[in-house]
């Protein structure tokens, strides 16, 4: 675990980037981890990373399949807000811990 400024504030992360605290988390240090991955956020990311955020609180297991049936976002959707790794990078955003399912 290591200690990394983010949008002027101290957090603790992984060696991959992921907050290890989501009590850490704030929507400056979201809109800092977006840019860094190349993500303008929009108000439909922010209720991605909200729910994601409010379904690892009450600790359940994260999947795409589970985003998708949200009625946020399909599937589809979600993979065009976050090309490249919808869960890696909303998760990473969200400040929550890299899910199980991804690699």
């Amino acid at each position: 675990m290591a200690q990394v400024e983010i949008a002027n504030k101290m957090v603790d992360v992984t060696e991959e980037g992921y907050l290890t605290d989501p009590s850490q988390w704030n929507e400056d240090i979201a809109r800092a981890i977006a840019e860094e991955i190349g993500i303008s956020l929009t108000d439909k990311h922010m209720e991605v990373v909200m729910f994601l955020r409010e379904k690892q609180a009450q600790g359940e297991a994260l999947t795409i399949r589970k985003v998708g049936k949200s009625g946020i976002v399909d599937i589809k959707g979600l993979y065009k807000l976050f090309p490249g790794g919808p869960l890696k990078f909303s998760s990473k955003i969200a400040g929550i811990p890299k899910p199980v399912s991804c690699v």
